[in-house]
This record gives C-alpha cells, structure tokens and sequence, in this order.
C-alpha cells in the first residue's frame, strides 16, 4: 500500500486516530488513489471505526465506517456546502453543493425534466439508443479497443448530444472539456500554461457556448429535447434563480454525466468478459425482445441488463467517497461529532458493508432478480441519498439498461463475445476523485 513507512505512529486530533502513513504535503492521497478499499479495511483493523485521513492540500477528514454513516445522506445535520469550498470553480452555484431553500430551488427546478415522464417527453431514449447502437457496431468492426477510452468517448457523444452539440463539434469540446477538468487538481496559480489558467479559460468557453444554447431555447419556446426543458424550468422557477445558477448547472450535468457512467460502463464489459454465464443470460433477454429499451417503460422488460447494471455499480462504485460538513455536534455510530467536522461518507465501503448487503463480496445478480419489492434507499447508495439522491438517477438507469442491451444484441448477432487481452483481471484500478478501471484495459470481440 502507498503509505509513508516513515510515519508509523498513530497521533490523535479531536479525539479521534489519524491514520498512519501519511505523506508530508500529499497525506494518504497516493493510497486513496490507489489501494482505498484496503486502505479502509486497514484502517478499520488498526485503529477502529471512525479515524481521520489526510487528503493532502484539502486536509483531514474524519471517516466513520460504522453503517450509520449512511445516515450522513439524509440528516440535517450536516451541509454539502462544502463541496463547493473545496472547488469553487466546478461546482459553485450547483445543486450538488447547496443546502435548505437554495438547494430546493434549484433541485425544482431540474428535477421534471430528468423523471421517466421528462425523459421520455424530450426523447431522450430514442437519441442515447441510436448513438449507443452506432458506437458498439464500430467496436465490433475493430480487432481491439481500450475500454476506458471508448467508454469515455461514448459517454460524452450522449451528453454532448443531449446538450444539443453537434457532431461535427465533438473534438474542440472534448478539448475544452479536459482542461476545464484540470480545475480539481489545479494549484492557486493563475498563470499561462499552468492548470488553473487553462481550466478557468475553458469553463468560460464553455459558458459562452453554453449561453448560445440558452438563447436559442427561448427563441423557441415550446423547442424539443431536454435543454430546451430545462431552461423553461429554470425561467419559470419560484425561486428567482439566474442564468449564472443555470450555466452552473449545465456545466454540472456534462460533468456528473461523463466520468462515473463511462467508468460503469467499462467495469460492465470487464464483469462479462470473465464471467460467461451472465453473458449468456444477457444475450438470452435480449434476444428474446429483439431491441434496444427506448423509454423509461421499456426498462421493465430488462431485467437481467438492470441487475447487471446494479451490481457492476455496487461492486464498483465510480463515486467512491462524498464530503459533507457537520453544522451542530450530533452521534454518529456511538461516538459524537463535534459542529464544523469535515466528514467523508465512505461509499466504496458502505457498497460492500455486511450489514447493509447479504454476501457483500460475491458478484451475484440474484440479488436483484424476482425482486417483490422495491430497491430501497441503501441498495443505491451509490447514487447518493435523502434530498442529494443523485437528480440524474432516471437517466443513468435508462443510458446504461440502453448500453447492457446493445452490446449483447450486436455482439450476439455477430457471434462474438468479449474478452480481455490479459488473463488476469485488471490491475491498477484508480479510486479518486472518482474511481475507474486501468486506462490499460484492452478487449477484444471474438
């Protein structure tokens, strides 16, 4: 494990164990990046449930692997406002980093368009499924693909699309794109060449395309597509809200909607290029309705891509930890939390927690098929909880049933499966900011 073998003591803060190993200037940073689930179940082993890590320039903050850390999603007390102290650039004025009368404002305003009856209203499922369809019919005609890259790639055309982007256009904004996310890790130095520079440039590029497509929505009104929806939400909004709270959140959506999924969307292959008979079970399904699921309704008829789809995200968690502040002193797991903690909800261990999942380690679609009742809160809380529960819940559910389909209907039809170019599963797998197999990873169809 990434750990510094110079800082073997065990120091206290707050009451609370700071986790050896820390780096001086980076912290536990390379051992989050790399080995975090082992860097938790270690932790936990040596110093107990709740302990502080050190995430380098962003300083400590305490972790608490009890289960009722997931309480943390839907209690009161605790802010997500400090997601947008930690990056101000990306994520001011989102919903994802505002709390009470703002946060509901703004959720309001959003929320219609990306409900099943939204999504299908802008004919979202029909624009994902040809996109989809076309992209995995040009791996097929490859010998190989990286995974990761291709997924990527897949991603932002959905996106870019959704946003009303031409195809034409695709290459300077995936330009612009990958320097405005340079801003996450970009030090406090404005100058030419350097991160900060290059990402506040390209989020003003970005917000000036982006202002185009709002005035073009309101030229026409009653426009199709979920833009278009979006921007007469936030027009005829209760809350008075700007046109800055809505770039800030078009921004978001390009953002929220690319890393995590394209990282699910790889870990999916991955999961059934080792295991054959959940191909087989996939290829089955989608055989038998003859097409790829066009709106939220359609979804009902896949239920093996849908569990297939929940238990790659369990099993790995793209977002693998979420920050929140405490505003009073509050009990968490038997200990108490004083106001002004900076807390870190450990997704990635919660995903596999005994208690929360019954044979938490084993791959197993079983635990979502004949379902009698409904998923519960826990059983997605990768997607967040409580009032934060991610907006865009209905939309990844939908692009990646949409995305399980197509890979089986046009491999199967072909004759082709896939599989890894290493016999191993992959190594080397990354888990913050957010998580993602090697960039490695390479497959074939055959």
């Amino acid at each position: 494990m990434l750990l510094n073998p110079l800082s073997r003591r065990v120091r206290v803060h707050q009451g609370f164990p700071i986790v050896r190993g820390a780096f001086p200037l980076a912290g536990h940073l390379p051992a989050i990046v790399r080995n975090l689930p082992d860097l938790l179940r270690q932790a936990g082993q040596d110093v107990g449930s709740h302990f502080w890590l050190d995430f380098g320039p962003a300083g400590l903050s305490l972790v608490c692997l009890h289960p009722d850390a997931f309480s943390l999603f839907k209690n009161k007390l605790t802010t997500s406002c400090v997601i947008e102290d930690m990056v101000p650039e990306m994520f001011g004025n989102t919903v994802v980093a505002q709390d009470g009368a703002r946060h509901r404002s703004i959720r309001a305003a959003m929320n219609g368009a990306f409900q099943p009856k939204g999504l299908a209203a802008a004919e979202v499922g029909p624009l994902f499924a040809g996109i989809i369809e076309r992209k995995i019919t040009e791996w097929h005609a490859r010998s190989e693909i990286n995974l990761l890259q291709e997924s990527g790639d897949l991603m932002l055309a959905l996106v870019f699309r959704l946003m009303g982007i031409e195809e034409t256009k695709f290459s300077i904004w995936r330009k612009k794109y990958g320097q405005f996310l340079q801003l996450v890790i970009a030090p406090p130095i404005d100058l030419p060449g350097m991160p900060l520079y290059r990402g506040r440039r390209a989020r003003a590029w970005i917000d000036e395309q982006l202002q185009g497509f709002i005035r073009d929505a309101r030229w026409q009104p009653d426009g199709p597509g979920l833009l278009a929806a979006l921007v007469r939400s936030f027009d005829h909004s209760d809350g008075q809200l700007s046109d800055t709270d809505l770039l800030a959140n078009l921004r978001l959506l390009i953002l929220a909607g690319h890393e995590t999924t394209a990282s699910t969307m790889a870990w999916v292959v991955i999961e059934l290029a080792q295991r054959p008979a959940v191909w087989d079970a996939l290829c089955e399904e989608v055989k038998r309705i003859g097409s790829v699921p066009r709106s939220p309704p359609d979804l009902a008829d896949f239920p093996v891509a849908e569990a297939l789809f929940r238990e790659t995200l369990r099993i790995h968690p793209a977002t693998t930890m979420l920050p929140r502040r405490a505003v009073v002193d509050f009990e968490l797991g038997g200990r108490v939390v004083a106001a002004d903690t900076h807390l870190t909800i450990p997704v990635v261990h919660l995903s596999r927690h005994p208690e929360l999942y019954d044979r938490p380690d084993e791959f197993d679609l079983e635990r979502w098929l004949g379902r009698g009742e409904s998923i519960k809160p826990s059983e997605m809380l990768q997607f967040g909880g409580g009032p934060h529960v991610c907006i865009g819940y209905h939309l990844v559910w939908m692009e990646m049933v949409q995305f399980c389909a197509a890979l089986a209907l046009t491999m199967s039809a072909k004759g082709v499966r896939p599989r890894l170019l290493t016999l191993q599963p992959p190594t080397g797998k990354n888990y913050y900011p957010t998580a993602h197999p090697p960039a490695a990873t390479r497959v074939v169809f055959g």
